[in-house]
């Protein structure tokens, strides 16, 4: 299987890194942690802007940019770098912006027209970045990342230096570029809203080592992990819409080993949808409830129990009767896990009181959505 995988040790003034992993040659890796963790030290090591004796990266099948023998400057590496501020060039346009670059990049199939519309730039093309937003500078220094034509886009905290207006404008046109481009991308951030919406793989670093890494799902609901002890543990799960019931506002998501009812204002059938189901919103019970107002009772199997504190407790759990699905997971009471009698391997039904949408569709300029 065509994957990344980089490895790099040494010290960078006082800090030292000593970090490995493995991701998906597609879709987007995040780079998680608190500040001073390594993230962006890994990336610059990616891009060759720091070398490390000690360093190994390689993409696809067998394309070595660094180990022992080689190393690859960073102009021959096929990356387009996205750093927190957008750095335009203030005496150019948006189209000269974009266009800065294409002619030294060779040809792999990401297209002026291509970008410019998934960015949503067509109407800026004429102004000067003095006359953009915040989210609108990012958004055009990405399109002069991605017009270079890279391999691999590596995105440093492209939106902190953003506030919540301009994240929440930007964040769908990422999305957008998760779903149409194939370039895959490694993200770092310590916002872990951006990670639940965008990533597909997870990284987590600290103190410049890295402490897990996997899909990110399977990394949530890891019990190794801080993430299931936390007050507002949740999982992500990616589906597709199957069926729409507009009299009622809801359509039918199909994910691994279930079907969920999901609120939707404005549904398309077949879209890609990411759910976001809290642990709290999660309760356990032995036999399918027969009149109820929750809409979602689906069959599962324990996975694992994990203890808790103050009275609570953790439950790991694969959607289907085969328990070979999804992953979700219930904070219940020690007294309810007793008197439940739960164990590893047995078959109940959760019940989903809430289920949330992490990912927004973007509207097209006519009024539809995507």
């Amino acid at each position: 299987m065509s994957r990344i995988e980089a490895r790099f040790s040494g010290r960078v003034g006082g800090f030292s890194l000593d970090a490995a992993f493995t991701a998906p040659d597609q879709g987007v890796t995040a780079l998680f942690g608190p500040s001073g963790c390594g993230k962006t030290t890994v990336l610059r090591c990616i891009a060759g802007l720091e070398r490390m004796d000690g360093g190994y990266f390689s993409l696809g099948d067998g394309e070595v940019w660094q180990d022992g023998r080689v190393f690859l400057p960073p102009y021959r590496r096929a990356v387009g770098y996205v750093f927190q501020e957008a750095s335009l060039f203030p005496h150019l346009s948006v189209t000269a912006n974009l266009r800065y670059g294409m002619r030294r990049a060779a040809d792999r199939g990401v297209a002026f027209d291509e970008v410019t519309e998934l960015l949503g730039l067509s109407r800026l093309l004429g102004r000067s970045p003095a006359r953009l937003s915040g989210g609108e500078r990012q958004r055009v220094a990405i399109g002069r990342a991605l017009l270079s034509q890279p391999r691999l886009l590596l995105m440093d905290e492209p939106l902190a230096a953003l506030d919540r207006i301009s994240k929440d404008e930007i964040l769908p046109y990422l999305e957008r570029l998760h779903d149409a481009l194939s370039i895959p991308v490694i993200y770092v951030s310590h916002d872990f809203s951006e990670v639940e919406r965008l990533a597909d793989h997870l990284v987590l670093l600290a103190a410049g080592r890295v402490t897990a890494a996997g899909p990110l799902a399977e990394v949530l609901a890891d019990p190794a992990q801080p993430f299931c002890r936390r007050a507002d543990a949740a999982v992500v799960i990616d589906g597709r819409v199957e069926a729409v019931d507009v009299a009622y506002g809801l359509s039918r998501v199909s994910v691994a080993g279930a079907d969920l009812l999901v609120p939707d204002a404005d549904p398309v059938s077949g879209a890609r949808r990411r759910l976001r189901i809290a642990a709290g919103d999660v309760s356990l019970c032995r036999e399918a409830p027969r009149e109820t107002s929750i809409l979602n009772v689906l069959p599962a199997r324990v996975e694992e129990i994990i203890p808790g504190d103050a009275g609570q407790c953790g439950v790991r759990l694969r959607l289907g009767t085969d328990g070979a699905g999804a992953v979700l997971f219930a904070r219940i009471s020690e007294k309810s896990r007793d008197a439940l009698a739960l164990s590893v391997g047995e078959a109940l039904y959760a019940q989903v009181k809430g289920v949330a949408m992490v990912d927004f569709r973007l509207p097209r300029p006519d009024g539809a959505a995507l």
